[in-house]
């Protein structure tokens, strides 16, 4: 199965956390926290479209003012998405700026900023360079089961998390792969054309079987129906498999309520991205923090059934510890049986 995304922690497990997704036959790029973003180069700053923000503490919203610097001028629409707060974070952030000259930039950058609240309520504003980047609200709107981005390869679902203040989580995942039987199209007669793709948007959508799908036939000289049903065409020249799934979940306390919750978010994830900063020693210190250590971000993994697990943002505390908590992770996560777990180190 080809790789549609490629991602990766932008800075070392005690640096800022960031996670910055490559969508490889798009030319763009997602980027999950606005930490610290000084180790990605030019090139791929100005690939990205969306960010999604976890909250607000300075080390998962400094680097705004960055990748503000790096998109300037640049003709395009940033999407940010974040918990109850960020579309009046990204306005004081660029109020606190002069736009008297921003006429002269040939590119109008634009952002959309859209912030979901616990029961799924969300509320959107955009700002433009054209007009020196002055507010204009957008109609609230209800989000289903969390989903702040649906495009027709890719969602991104949403959770909030108790870390003292709301904290969103997310997971990324491709939509299903839907892969023509060649030799099976070839068999029956029917030709590749821009039909088959009329009938993957129909599978997408949950067609009925007895609904007619116009096809195309390699020979057209014989009289044959213009029409087939769906559920024939599903079971003869059809395979579905499903697309890969990420989680990226930091900065939440080890609550029954947090646990539940990142559990459904991620589960049957490939890779989980989760924070476990502190040894099991320092429980204590973590649980006033509202933290987790590295012991419990595994055994969320395992319960969660994710196949990889990916612990960073650990704690100045543990300076020099780096294996010793990524040793505790494992130690969880492969408990019962799950199949591997990484860790970062520059």
């Amino acid at each position: 199965m080809p790789r549609h995304f490629d991602p990766a922690l932008i800075n070392d497990p005690f640096d800022d956390p960031g996670l910055y997704v490559d969508l490889v036959f798009e030319k763009r790029a997602l980027l999950f926290d606005l930490g610290d973003l000084g180790r990605l180069s030019p090139r791929k700053m100005l690939r990205i479209s969306d960010v999604f923000v976890t909250h607000l503490h300075m080390d998962h919203f400094a680097g705004f003012d960055q990748l503000l610097r790096r998109l300037l001028g640049r003709e395009m629409t940033l999407g940010v998405y974040g918990p109850p707060g960020v579309i009046d974070a990204v306005e004081h952030k660029l109020k606190a700026y002069s736009w008297n000259l921003i006429g002269g930039y040939e590119g109008n950058l634009r952002f959309r900023v859209t912030e979901m609240d616990e029961s799924g309520r969300a509320a959107s504003a955009s700002f433009s360079g054209r007009t020196q980047f002055a507010r204009r609200d957008e109609e609230k709107r209800q989000s289903s089961e969390g989903l702040l981005l649906k495009e027709s390869g890719i969602q991104v679902r949403a959770t909030t998390l108790d870390h003292g203040l709301p904290v969103l989580a997310f997971a990324l995942e491709e939509r299903a792969h839907i892969n023509i039987w060649r030799n099976k199209l070839g068999a029956l007669g029917l030709a590749v054309g821009p039909w088959l793709r009329k009938f993957k948007e129909a599978t997408l959508r949950g067609a009925d079987d007895a609904d007619l799908i116009k096809v195309a036939w390699a020979d057209a000289e014989d009289e044959k129906p213009d029409a087939l049903p769906f559920g024939m065409l599903k079971k003869e020249i059809m395979k579905i498999s499903s697309g890969r799934k990420i989680a990226y979940v930091v900065d939440c306390a080890y609550t029954e309520c947090n646990i539940e919750r990142i559990v459904k978010l991620a589960e049957g994830a490939d890779t989980l991205f989760i924070e476990g900063g502190f040894l099991e020693r320092d429980s204590a210190a973590a649980s006033k923090r509202r933290h987790l250590t590295a012991r419990q971000a595994g055994t969320i993994a395992r319960r969660a059934g994710v196949k990889r697990l990916v612990t960073f943002h650990y704690s100045p505390r543990c300076k020099g510890e780096g294996e010793e908590l990524a040793r505790e992770a494992q130690d969880a996560f492969l408990r019962a049986g799950s199949e591997k777990v990484d860790r970062l180190f520059r």
